[in-house]
């Protein structure tokens, strides 16, 4: 569970030669760093600028990205008993009758699990035996042009200065934190012009299936979660801003055919009162690192959730710096810092061109263009359509990091 802990109570468990980091941001990626640096006997310092949170929030497909952190962790019971496997993705065609059915197992088996699993469930399972966090705690100023990073905080209305050996940006898309470190000229956003709706609908018969409904301007996609199923409802913005009831109106008009699934999905968007809109652009960075500050997650590439890969990528990225940090000394960090960019820049950067080139697939208006694209995807075998993953995976970093002398 989440422990609320001051900054000043988390500095004071810092060992007298432990390098001081600082993480802001508690979601799957700052959580993951933060625990994965506890288990290696580091005392980082996590803060959240929110209130302390019960929400389940949306659903996560996690391929198998994941797995060597989870086992490092140890988390792999817990992990399986509070997610469910997906075993196949159904496509369905612009008219909405059914594409093609591809074997997940098949194609990702071999590399390990892929597993459906609520935002909430995961933090609740990587913060198992306590993770202290600072709740309504923020930087407001970086300064790393010295030898250490000195930090201006706010925490709970109170305004205070550390100086920490490392500083970790872990808080989001839209970070707050990257914003502090890097000018915008070098942070790019992508934008598909693309929104939707994350909602909820009860679970069905399958809850090994993703399905998704590649539309003429509209997108359906439903990815089961133990005993419900998550739903993503989209479309052009132009089209969103009818509102969710409209909006599911006017794929009913669009669809040909619409199963059970699907349309009970519909009418969840068009009553439910907990929908959530997304904006769907991405985010990248032209660096992600500055001296002793690092960018991870979502503030150093957010995704787009086309491929499904974002939060596995930034949990694997969380592995990777917790593997260097741990190994290295207050001297040494911004070298720690770089070689954690040098290897998994370029792979986040290919999941996030993949997810970009899915988009570009997915999101099309005309019914000609989709006819064209229907066509074209139902002779395209799992392995090719998953071949960027696969690669990706057969490439995971199993570099030997030296402890620093």
């Amino acid at each position: 569970m989440f422990v609320p802990t001051t900054v000043t109570e988390q500095l004071a468990a810092v060992g007298e030669r432990e390098p001081r980091t600082l993480i802001v941001g508690a979601g799957v990626a700052g959580v993951t760093l933060a625990r994965s640096l506890r288990d290696r006997g580091l005392h980082p310092v996590l803060v959240e600028r929110a209130e302390q949170r019960h929400e389940s929030g949306y659903m996560l497909g996690l391929m198998p990205f994941v797995d060597p952190v989870i086992r490092e962790l140890g988390l792999e019971r817990g992990y399986l008993e509070r997610s469910v496997a997906v075993r196949e993705y159904r496509l369905c065609s612009s008219t909405g009758a059914r594409l093609h059915d591809y074997s997940v197992a098949t194609a990702l088996g071999e590399f390990g699990h892929y597993r459906g699993i609520e935002r909430g469930e995961l933090l609740e399972l990587l913060a198992t035996d306590d993770v202290p966090v600072a709740w309504r705690t923020r930087p407001t100023r970086i300064d790393h042009s010295g030898r250490t990073v000195r930090v201006g905080l706010t925490e709970d209305g109170t305004e205070f200065e550390v100086e920490f050996d490392a500083v970790i940006a872990a808080d989001g898309i839209h970070s707050a934190t990257r914003e502090l470190v890097l000018g915008p000229e070098r942070v790019r956003t992508y934008d598909t012009a693309w929104g939707g709706w994350v909602t909820w609908t009860e679970s069905d018969e399958r809850p090994d299936l993703y399905q998704e409904v590649w539309g003429p301007g509209c997108f359906v996609g439903l990815y089961p979660v133990p005993g419900r199923l998550g739903v993503f409802v989209g479309g052009p913005r132009a089209d969103t801003r009818r509102g969710p009831a409209a909006f599911a109106e006017l794929i009913r008009d669009r669809l040909r055919t619409l199963d059970a699934r699907c349309s009970r999905a519909l009418t969840g968007l068009a009553t439910s009162p907990e929908n959530h809109y997304w904006s769907l652009s991405d985010v990248r960075c032209a660096e992600w690192t500055a001296g002793r500050v690092a960018l991870l997650g979502d503030a150093a590439a957010g995704f787009l959730p086309t491929a499904g890969v974002g939060a596995a990528m930034a949990m694997e990225s969380a592995g990777a710096l917790a593997r260097r940090l741990a190994t290295t000394d207050s001297t040494s960090v911004g070298q720690a810092l770089r070689d954690y960019e040098r290897v998994q820049r370029p792979r986040v950067e290919s999941a996030q061109r993949n997810s970009r080139q899915l988009a570009g697939l997915m999101m099309r208006r005309g019914r000609t263009l989709c006819r064209v694209r229907d066509f074209a995807t139902a002779l395209v075998g799992v392995n090719t359509a998953l071949g960027p993953i696969r690669k990706l995976l057969e490439r995971r970093d199993h570099e030997r990091v030296e402890p620093a002398r």
